[in-house]
């Protein structure tokens, strides 16, 4: 399983309502690796995968290489190889992972959402007053 961290899921479940989104997750990363710290609508069997992602491993893990958004307009027929199989159990069909980075530039976390829409995640997370929230969440955990 993972280790819970409050904070992030009331970030977390904030950001879902306000995304209007299906499911969604926090990974920090810890070494090179990310491990999960906040989880919403992910089955159990999921989770359990998902509850630490080596590095560079699916959506999570390509945003972490990349330092950069990494999505897909439906999960289910994605064929860019950074769909893991756990992913498709989810039921959804848009999909982001984004890493927040340092102020040296280094990942700390991944923050994913998945909606249950086809279409262009990018342009979602990038209207009011979402950036501002992930803004936030970026400056808690750079203070940490």
């Amino acid at each position: 399983m993972f280790e819970k961290n409050t904070e992030h899921q009331q970030w977390l479940e904030d950001s879902i309502a306000n995304l209007d989104a299906a499911a969604g997750t926090i990974h920090i990363q810890r070494g090179e690796d990310l491990y999960l710290s906040a989880a919403l609508r992910i089955p159990e069997p999921v989770l359990a995968i998902v509850a630490h992602v080596s590095h560079g491993k699916g959506m999570a893990g390509a945003a972490q290489l990349s330092k950069a958004p990494v999505q897909t307009c439906n999960l289910q027929d994605d064929k860019s190889g950074n769909i893991r199989p756990g992913a498709k159990a989810v039921g959804a069909q848009a999909a982001i992972a984004i890493p927040l980075l340092s102020k040296a530039g280094d990942v700390m976390a991944v923050v994913g959402f998945a909606w249950q829409k086809e279409g262009d995640p990018a342009e979602w997370v990038a209207q009011a007053p979402f950036p501002a929230k992930l803004a936030e969440l970026t400056a808690r955990l750079q203070a940490a």
